[in-house]
């Protein structure tokens, strides 16, 4: 599994699967980046551009089962989650976008996408939603 970020999301995701024991490997333009990292990852971390084919052959992305396109800009991840799924068939590519208004580049890939600001909209409809129903009793 490839983590292209090593942001606060990506990291955490890096750690999770590191810690179920799954292969992963991380790259991050910023070698201070992986220091978000959780201290018992067991991964590997390649310092380089995650948008560079070479830096993803070294990072072994032609065998990788899953891609996460993690950057902090939705430019670059519609870039390696489109990299991963076009030039290298990676079978699973999930991407993080926080501008909703870019899905329509996605339509046409099977590409996986994670918008943290629809998700915290829908967090916050279930808070208000339950604050709101607590206070009618």
């Amino acid at each position: 599994m490839i983590v292209a970020g090593c942001s606060r999301f990506g990291a955490n995701i890096a750690s999770i699967l590191s810690a179920k024991g799954k292969d992963v490997v991380v790259l991050d333009s910023d070698n201070l980046a992986f220091r978000k990292l959780a201290p018992e990852y067991s991964g590997f971390t390649i310092q380089a551009d995650a948008t560079d084919i070479d830096a993803l052959t070294k990072a072994g992305i032609a065998k990788a089962d899953v891609v996460v396109a993690a950057t902090n800009d939705d430019n670059t991840n519609i870039m390696i989650a489109e990299i991963a799924s076009k030039l290298f068939n990676v079978s699973q590519v999930i991407s993080r976008l926080y501008d909703t208004e870019k899905e329509i580049v996605y339509q046409d890939f099977d590409i996986q996408t994670i918008y943290p600001s629809r998700l915290s909209i829908c967090e916050f409809e279930k808070l208000i939603s339950t604050d709101l129903l607590e206070g009618l009793k």
